[in-house]
């Protein structure tokens, strides 16, 4: 019944992004009170940081979305990532070495996508319908030549490990709104961004806030990802 959802919730999203594939959103209502948000965690999958990021999901009862890198995929992370699919979390692309793609040729760039979209399904039965790129670094050959649709997200600089997690969490906190997508990320040894969802998470819930997948977002937001925009927010032109 996972797989059927996840896959249902895929069909209605559109790849157009990319130009290739066709995956168009149901239309459904927006949801005028609703307050939507999606968590996003960049870098892994591994045994550690993920795992602790899953944990404090748990903790809050939320759902995100982790962009995951296919060199990292490998028997024991595979083994996080179908934690962090039944979790109800999805899991997308952000390429196969986290290289600067614009350097790439056509073929090389897809080839970055083909395998970790392959990794992502071998572990889960699903592939990924989004994609992140290493360092928000894009041109038009990335566009032409992926066919998944791009997204960016609001950060806090919490790669830098003098960011403390009270520094991290006030960043996100500081002007949230309905249908943003925040960018943190789950390598190995960021601890204190576990410690900001413990802030992050209760605050804007407080705030009416919703926590979805970056596929809900589109979906509950009724909106259809266009080709050559990279959402932040849903609602970004």
């Amino acid at each position: 019944m996972k797989s059927f959802t996840y896959l249902l919730a895929a069909g209605m999203l559109c790849a157009a992004c990319g130009g290739q594939k066709a995956v168009a959103p149901e239309a459904e209502e927006p949801q005028k009170e609703a307050k939507l948000v999606c968590l996003s965690f960049d870098d892994g999958p591994n045994t550690t940081t993920t795992v602790a990021m899953l944990d404090m999901l748990k903790k809050h009862d939320v759902v995100g979305s982790f962009f995951v890198i296919g060199n990292n995929i490998n028997e024991a992370s595979a083994e996080v990532m179908k934690r962090t699919y039944e979790m109800g979390c999805d899991i997308q692309n952000h390429s196969k070495t986290h290289t600067q793609m614009p350097t790439l040729t056509a073929d090389e760039i897809k080839a970055e996508i083909a395998y970790t979209s392959g990794k992502i399904k071998e572990a889960i039965g699903v592939e990924p319908i989004f994609f992140r790129p290493p360092y928000i670094a894009v041109n038009d050959v990335m566009h032409q030549n992926i066919d998944l649709c791009f997204i960016c997200g609001h950060g806090c600089e919490d790669w830098v490990p003098e960011v403390t997690a009270e520094q991290r969490a006030q960043t996100i906190l500081k002007a949230p709104k309905h249908g943003d997508i925040f960018l943190l990320h789950d390598m190995p040894g960021n601890d204190a961004t576990v410690q900001a969802l413990d802030i992050i998470i209760p605050e804007l819930k407080k705030q009416g806030f919703e926590f979805v997948t970056v596929t809900e977002l589109f979906k509950r937001c009724n909106v259809t990802p266009q080709p050559g925009v990279m959402y932040s927010n849903v609602f970004d032109k």
